[in-house]
């Protein structure tokens, strides 16, 4: 008998929770705060496949293959759904530019707007070759 009305406490105190937990559950949805800033070394934006379509990157400073110093370069990459990276947007020191490439199975289709040190220039090249720079 002292183990039934046990029992029966503590289906009644179960009862007792689910009820509030329901009850909880079910008050209106809000928006938690946002955030003031987001921070990171690098982000990734992807499709459905998980394929890589934009990223955003600090590069850092090194030197090429050919021994050519290259200074700490933030990096947007727009890319293609085949992984072309079609749009790119660079910032360092030295430099900033802007380039788009053709599509994909090209190879000297181009765009280039670029602010090096005290000059610019823009260079559009097609993939026949034909090409035209403007520099100031």
């Amino acid at each position: 008998m002292k183990t039934t009305r046990v029992l029966l406490a503590l289906t009644a105190a179960n009862m007792v929770l689910l009820v509030a937990l329901l009850i909880q559950g079910f008050g209106p949805a809000h928006a938690q705060g946002a955030a003031t800033v987001l921070r990171g070394r690098a982000f990734e934006l992807v499709d459905e496949q998980g394929r890589v379509r934009a990223s955003l990157g600090i590069l850092p400073a090194g030197r090429s293959t050919s021994g050519v110093p290259h200074p700490e370069t933030v990096l947007l990459r727009l890319i293609t759904e085949r992984g072309r990276p079609s749009v790119k947007l660079s910032a360092s020191e030295q430099a900033s530019g802007l380039s788009f490439a053709g599509p994909t199975g090209t190879r000297k289709t181009y765009v280039i707007l670029e602010s090096r040190e005290t000059a610019s220039m823009l260079k559009v090249r097609n993939e026949d070759g034909r090409e035209q720079v403007i520099q100031h």
